[in-house]
């Protein structure tokens, strides 16, 4: 039986099956689901015992959301908080963090599959490619929400690393722009996933130079994870044995295994 508080429940990127079995458990021994119904697959609801107060939220407030929460709580019900993805980003639960403990109200969070590594398992690459990028930088394209200083998208793309963009779909002008004013190329590839595991789930494979007239013929604009990285080139697939990890090289020692000689 859960406790009387709050869990903050990663849904995962869309896929029903794609919750943490964790997650899961959650949803099927909750007293109130309080769900993102405008991105939350509402086919997750179904776990949900038959007695249990299923909420949508998409169109409350968070005053109104905490309040919820609050009264159930305080009637000795377990709730489930369920948002999309993993909650630690672009989650939005700070806020209710601050409010629950203003309330002293008990709440636990449990990590979910985020958006971004469902996108890049769609695509099907890897996102840290040995000698050719070893960094992720997540982060969004400024838009209403203003970015802290040193954080704008033309400051962080200077890296030359992956760049896994959130709520930037909306941006992608600006976002070309502010990458080839970096130092990036025209010809760099890109990586757009439209509703990640979804089934009506889209990927656009493009460069700087082409990915904003390609999503606009694929209707993209919205709910898409954009992925800037020389890790998204599909021609690298062709260049087996030039970019490979120590890990499994014969000729590398670690803990596990003595490598062999190098002309062994």
């Amino acid at each position: 039986m859960l406790e009387a508080k709050v869990y903050i429940v990663g849904a995962g990127p869309g896929d029903p099956d794609l919750i943490t079995v964790k997650g899961q458990k959650i949803l099927q021994e909750a007293d109130v689901l309080l769900y993102t119904d405008s991105l939350v697959n509402p086919a997750l609801m179904e776990q949900a015992k038959p007695e249990a107060a299923v909420i949508k939220t998409a169109g409350m407030h968070l005053e109104e959301i905490i309040e919820i929460i609050a009264s159930e709580v305080e009637k000795g019900h377990s709730v489930a908080r369920v948002h999309t993805g993993d909650p630690a980003v672009y989650g939005a639960i700070f806020e209710q963090m601050t409010y629950l403990k203003e309330r002293g109200i008990g709440y636990e969070i449990i990590p979910g599959v985020s958006s971004v590594f469902a996108s890049a398992a769609a695509a099907g690459i890897e996102l840290t490619i040995p000698e050719l990028t070893q960094s992720v930088i997540l982060t969004r394209a400024e838009g209403r929400t203003p970015m802290p200083e040193g954080e704008q998208l033309i400051d962080l793309a200077k890296h030359q690393c992956s760049l896994a963009l959130f709520l930037s779909a909306t941006l992608m002008k600006k976002v070309v722009r502010e990458c080839l004013a970096a130092g990036w190329k025209e010809s760099d590839a890109v990586v757009v996933v439209y509703k990640a595991t979804w089934p009506d789930q889209k990927i656009v494979r493009a460069t700087l130079g082409t990915v904003d007239e390609e999503m606009r013929k694929a209707g993209i604009r919205k709910q898409a994870m954009v992925i800037i990285s020389k890790a998204a080139d599909q021609a690298l697939l062709e260049q087996r044995g030039k970019y490979e990890s120590k890990l499994y090289d014969k000729t590398f020692t670690h803990g596990f295994r003595k490598g062999e000689p190098a002309n062994g």
